[in-house]
């Protein structure tokens, strides 16, 4: 990866940036959701950590709205990390969530996820990820109650705002990414990232197999997304990628499972 795509990833800090015209990204903890502006309304890609409350609070100002405004929540997949909020949007809001059907039980249940290799070994072997898995844990990571989705998502059907749901497997087996093809953006979830958290290694890549279900399948289902030809790639972890989806998956399958 050269210097300048080095800029493009890696760790972003906490709180709200622009990140294209009428998308802001959340950031805390190195996870990110995404505020959405449509015709349809202001909609919700991924939930975040439970403490990046006041972060989407102050990100829905920047649209002149409220929780109440939201016309919805995108999930990518269900783990953890990415339905934190989900629990306090749905009791006091209540906002609709959907996620593939693959994955309702997941949002139901968040840590009960399939993975390759074991959580509380990974970081003896990978030390860069303990900062960002302390500073997920300081945000609300082990405390994150699970909530009832719709399983109606549907790679290829458009939903919400116009969003496409693309199927991704392997990370969890209902992952999907979506694409925004009038604006040629991309977002990923865990599909594909630009920071592990579990190893803190930065570039466009696969999450740790302690974390994936699959990491084969996961690998496999990155080259589709290169048929969207989109320019700007929106992830799960660490900063916009800017420089192409082609790039970003032929660096990720270099990369490998890890």
């Amino acid at each position: 990866m050269t210097t300048r795509e080095t800029a493009s990833a890696g760790r972003t800090t906490d709180g709200i940036r622009e990140v294209a015209e009428g998308v802001v990204m959340i950031t805390r903890a190195e996870t990110n959701s995404y505020l959405v502006a449509t015709d349809e309304g202001i909609v919700l890609i991924d939930a975040g950590l439970p403490r990046s409350w006041p972060l989407l609070e102050r990100a829905l100002a920047t649209f002149g709205s409220l929780p109440d405004d939201l016309a919805g929540v995108l999930l990518t997949h269900g783990h953890f990390d990415h339905v934190g909020t989900l629990e306090r949007l749905q009791r006091e809001h209540h906002v609709p969530i959907h996620v593939h059907a693959a994955d309702v039980e997941l949002v139901r249940h968040p840590y009960r996820y399939d993975r390759e290799a074991s959580r509380g070994l990974y970081p003896i072997a990978h030390p860069g990820g303990i900062p960002i898995l302390f500073r997920m844990t300081l945000a609300g990571a082990l405390a994150v109650r699970g909530v009832d989705a719709r399983g109606d998502i549907v790679p290829g059907r458009p939903t919400r705002g116009g969003l496409v749901p693309l199927a991704t497997p392997g990370h969890t087996h209902g992952h999907v990414a979506f694409h925004l093809p009038d604006r040629g953006l991309l977002f990923t979830g865990d599909a594909l990232v630009t920071l592990d958290p579990y190893t803190g290694r930065a570039g466009p890549q696969i999450v740790a197999r302690a974390a994936t279900a699959d990491s084969a399948e996961a690998l496999a289902a990155l080259t589709p997304l290169t048929a969207t030809g989109a320019p700007v790639v929106l992830p799960g972890h660490g900063g916009a990628w800017t420089r192409g989806i082609h790039r970003a998956v032929a660096l990720a399958l270099a990369a490998g499972a890890h």
